[in-house]
């Protein structure tokens, strides 16, 4: 009970029982019980307003801690994307830098593969050139000279056999086109397969021409030119 009331109580029991209780006392006695009630009443609101206060606060934690919560998974997502973005691009940077070294190496191969070709074909014309004037001085001097002679036959029962369809001259000097193969294998001493392709590409109007159309190479070609001719 309110200690209040239980004052109230008290005074008016105090007052009945001794029986000297006076209308102004009374009266008093009523308006300080009125008082009372009225002070609980204002407390009793006050009461209820600071609960209803206290129930709004809940309620608004309770909001701003889910609103907060929210707000940290939406932060973490955006963490994790970013995470997940940066690796991606991490791993895609390095496919690229992989991929522009290998370009840098296939580039430094074909400039040198490029190099090569130039300097062959650099060869190549000298070569061309080189027998384009070798047969223009042999055309020119084609009128005025005279075929080599060929050795006479050796006699009879001398053992020596002949000179085989007059492909080997005299000084050991072999006509490739129209020696046979085994002959230039047998005389030139080269490869059987070199000296395949040497027939099976003839006629040749220079002896240049073994080395231009890639009959020969050029190491070859040199050890046997001064031992052929192309003469017809």
């Amino acid at each position: 009970m309110n200690p209040v009331w239980m004052a109230a109580v008290i005074i008016a029991g105090t007052l009945t029982m001794a029986g000297c209780v006076s209308d102004r006392k009374y009266q008093e006695a009523l308006a300080e019980t009125e008082s009372a009630k009225t002070e609980l009443a204002t407390t009793r609101a006050q009461k209820s307003a600071l609960e209803q206060q206290v129930k709004t606060l809940k309620d608004l934690n309770v909001k701003f801690g889910n609103e907060a919560q929210a707000a940290r998974d939406e932060l973490d997502r955006i963490q994790y994307g970013r995470d997940k973005e940066r690796g991606s691009t991490e791993s895609r940077t390095k496919e690229l830098e992989e991929r522009v070294k290998q370009l840098a190496a296939q580039n430094r191969s074909l400039r040198l593969e490029y190099e090569d070709t130039k300097r062959h074909n650099e060869t190549l014309k000298s070569l061309v050139a080189r027998y384009q004037k070798e047969l223009k001085d042999q055309s020119r001097s084609a009128g005025g000279s005279l075929a080599p002679s060929m050795p006479p036959p050796p006699p009879a029962g001398s053992g020596m056999p002949p000179s085989p369809s007059g492909t080997a001259a005299a000084g050991g000097i072999m006509n490739v086109n129209r020696a046979s193969s085994s002959e230039m294998v047998l005389l030139l001493g080269l490869p059987k397969d070199v000296a395949d392709r040497i027939v099976s590409n003839r006629p040749y109007k220079v002896k240049g021409e073994l080395v231009a159309k890639n009959v020969v190479p050029k190491e070859t070609f040199d050890m046997i030119k001064d031992r052929i001719s192309v003469s017809p």
